[in-house]
């Protein structure tokens, strides 16, 4: 038997699957099947050239009239999505590609007639990384770059990765997937360790104080999100606890919320403002202090603080006392031509003039050794690592960007894993491939560039961006939406994206201002939260449209619970960021209402949700309106938002239990992801069940009495978390609804077929309820 590949070089142009991609290709371009399974779906790109350099730029071919989606960077830290239809659309630093595919000729026989996705992933080679680029000719081009003037070459063979498939989701999770086969030097993060915070709601420090803050600060701080009912379990103590140099007013150093750019790391303990004695007078850690107080008085569970990679903005002073043995030395950044044609950053503005306290990299496993077990000595459980980038910008002189990087990387990743069992890492500012490619074990990613409390264009742009980054980096790591304002005229919109991203779930209020009618929406008492299963995704038919530019298109990002699947619909248009004048701005200042549907299939994996035999009808519950819909398979539920307006869809699939009973559990009505509540549904059909002689679907006051009055024909078992009212959709009114083993009251809405019951406050955390409704 002879396998073809179905992606191949065939007179001069790119075919996929039948179908042409690029055309034009050049004589100098290499197309290598993949191995294994990837020999039919994958092939690699390579290119050669006439002379070694450390920087090539090779154009592919010609992409025209098929509609893209990308990721690229912005700015040095961060990605952010753009759509187009042609190479010229492509932007610099493009470090994912996904290109769709339809063969709208008469007679194209099966294999055509499905669309076709490729994607795209330029990948590490040896000490060189590629990043995809257009050109005004419409050429797709490699951009193959070390970083080190030194270190050079005449040709990759394994630049770009291409996948193709008709399931989107399932080519980009293959592509990388086959990739990390390939390099062997990053896991996916389907095998990765999930820390546990991630199910606990938790309170940043950073917009609360950004550097300014303080013991005092960070106990007021917790004190005042308990006091309200929505305990935090997690904290992160951001920029502003370290020992830095102080240094003078200098109009060359940029500040930015506190945050000194050009200031070095002097030690590697907490400075004075966290430095206290102890009840007892005894001289013991500041931090410590703070770290105990937190768990012991306020249940913190979990204690993560800030550092960046090189230790802080500007790295660690040289010859610091005390630091001496990391061989410390000044570095000044060189970025990318890519990075420096897209978006300046103030952070490099000033990093370019003062230089950057360089850890050798023979040494960076000490420094962080040393820095992380003093952490763990205190109580401290994790690190969120920030300014990751940096690095690869310091390349000259260390074999290159990706050499470096893999140092600091290898680095951190084996210090993480002996001072915190827990996996106990936020990788942050860190959309880089070097890094996504060298991570091995980090499981947790910022997903897009901050929430700006004060920049309104930020705002929609921001759930976008991480929907979009989540593409792709959501293969990596758990991605991350950050930190938000529960007090803040788009809170409610923020909070609605996280509760359905898969991610943590926490806020940087200030002491004393907050919403907890909002955060009780997000928050169980107990301080979890409910996480749905997967990083939240554009729906498939989102992937090309762009929610945040184009005038029509609402963002619609899918996730499943274990038993129901949840679509998040979002008006996000009116901002983004611009290629001209090179950051985020706001190209419409009144976005029009915009509509648009949901059916269940939105939830790409609901059929494996639902489990076998299910015949695709779902109850749709929507969070804000508070409407159910029994929907027929395939049918759809018009949605109409303004700007910065949301609404979520929880598709539950119905369950059939006899010719005239069905029924679907929905979960807890006034949260917003309120199928994460629903743990497990057990259908238990009783020993004598007859056939029933009336329709639940008829209503009157005949067929109510006698529905009463007749024999049960299942119990419907269900684990839940959580209190408040529970929602279940029946066919029929339930004869008896127990929770816990004790009957409860509860009310049943027969044109809907709603049933409500209250689920009293657990006592245990994590608790999961028993309940059981007998039809």
């Amino acid at each position: 038997m002879t396998v073809t590949s179905k992606i191949s070089i065939t007179d001069g142009n790119l075919v996929v699957h039948g179908r042409t991609i690029l055309t034009g290709v050049p004589n100098n371009i290499i197309l290598t099947p993949g191995s294994g399974v990837g020999l039919v779906t994958g092939a690699f790109i390579g290119a050669t050239a006439s002379n070694s350099k450390s920087l090539h730029v090779f154009p592919v071919g010609a992409l025209e009239s098929l509609r893209f989606m990308c990721c690229f960077r912005f700015k040095l830290w961060w990605m952010t999505q753009r759509m187009g239809m042609s190479g010229k659309d492509i932007p610099l630093e493009t470090q994912f590609m996904l290109v769709e595919s339809k063969d709208d000729t008469e007679g194209s026989g099966p294999e055509n007639a499905e669309t076709i996705y490729t994607v795209f992933l330029p990948l590490l080679e040896g000490p060189f990384r590629a990043v995809l680029q257009g050109n005004d000719k419409n050429e797709l081009e490699i951009c193959l770059d070390s970083g080190d003037t030194a270190v050079e070459t005449h040709q990759g063979l394994y630049l770009v990765y291409m996948h193709a498939g008709t399931n989107p989701f399932e080519v980009i999770k293959q592509a990388v997937k086959a990739v990390e086969k390939h390099l062997q030097t990053f896991v996916h993060r389907e095998e990765k360790k999930l820390p546990s915070f991630l199910d606990w709601f938790g309170w940043c420090t950073w917009d609360a104080f950004y550097t300014d803050v303080t013991a005092e600060g960070v106990e007021e701080g917790l004190k005042s999100l308990s006091e309200g009912g929505t305990p935090p379990r997690f904290l992160i103590i951001d920029d502003g606890w370290q020992q830095i140099e102080a240094k003078e007013k200098n109009p060359d150093c940029v500040v930015q919320e506190g945050a000194q750019f050009a200031s070095r790391l002097t030690g590697i303990k907490e400075n004075t403002k966290f430095q206290k004695n102890s009840p007892s007078n005894e001289q013991v850690s500041g931090l410590k202090l703070v770290v105990d107080d937190a768990k012991q008085r306020h249940n913190v569970k979990y204690v993560y603080v800030w550092h960046a990679l090189a230790g802080y903005w500007g790295g660690v002073k040289p010859a610091a006392t005390g630091m001496e043995h990391y061989d410390t030395a000044l570095a000044y950044p060189v970025q990318s031509p890519g990075v420096m044609g897209n978006q300046p950053d103030i952070v490099m503005d000033s990093l370019a003039i003062h230089g950057l306290g360089l850890v050798h990299p023979q040494k960076v496993f000490n420094f962080y050794n040393e820095l992380h077990a003093y952490l763990a000595s205190c109580g401290v459980d994790g690190v969120k690592v920030d300014v990751q980038n940096i690095i690869e910008t310091l390349g000259a002189g260390h074999g290159g960007r990706v050499s470096l990087t893999r140092s600091y990387h290898q680095a951190l990743e084996a210090s993480v894993a002996r001072n915190f069992p827990d996996n106990g890492c936020i990788a942050c500012m860190c959309h880089n491939t070097d890094g996504m490619y060298s991570a091995k074990q980090t499981a947790v990613v910022r997903a897009s560039d901050d929430f700006y409390p004060r920049d309104p264009a930020s705002h929609t742009i921001h759930i976008s961006s991480v929907a979009y980054n989540t593409l792709f980096l959501g293969e990596f790591m758990q991605p991350d939406w950050d930190m938000f304002h529960s007090l803040h005229p788009a809170a409610e919109y923020h909070g609605a994206a996280r509760s359905i991203g898969g991610c943590a779930i926490y806020v940087s209020d200030k002491p004393g201002n907050h919403d907890f009618e909002l955060l009780k929406k997000l928050v169980l008492p107990d301080g979890s939260v409910l996480r749905a299963q997967l990083p939240g995704r554009p729906t498939r038919d989102c992937l090309f449209a762009d929610p945040a530019r184009d005038g029509t298109s609402l963002l619609k990002v899918w996730n499943v619970n274990k038993c129901s699947g949840v679509v998040g619909v979002f008006n996000c248009q009116g901002a983004g960021w611009c290629k001209i004048v090179k950051k985020t701005r706001i190209h419409d200042t009144s976005p029009g209402t915009l509509t648009s549907s949901v059916r269940a299939s939105d939830v790409d994996l609901i059929d494996q949700v639902a489990g076998a035999d299910w015949p695709g009808e779902t109850i749709v519950y929507a969070h804000r309106s508070g409407e159910m819909v029994r929907l027929p398979k395939g049918a759809s539920v018009p949605v109409t938002l303004k700007v910065l307006e949301y609404e979520l869809f929880h598709f539950c699939p119905i369950k059939d239990i006899s010719s005239n009973i069905s029924f679907a559990p929905i979960g807890l009505l006034d949260m917003f992801n309120s199928g994460g509540a629903v743990e497990q549904v057990e259908i238990h059909m009783a020993v004598d069940t007859k056939p029933e002689l009336f329709d639940g679907e008829v209503t009157s006051e005949l067929t109510t009495a006698l529905s009463e009055n007749r024999s049960s024909t299942a119990t419907i078992a269900l684990k839940v978390r959580g209190c408040g009212r529970f929602g279940a959709y029946s066919s029929q009114r339930p004869l008896k609804c127990t929770v816990g083993n004790t009957e409860t009251d509860f009310s049943y809405d027969a044109a809907t077929g709603l049933v409500t019951l209250a689920l009293p406050l657990p006592e245990e955390e994590m608790y999961r309820w028993s309940v059981e409704i007998r039809v």
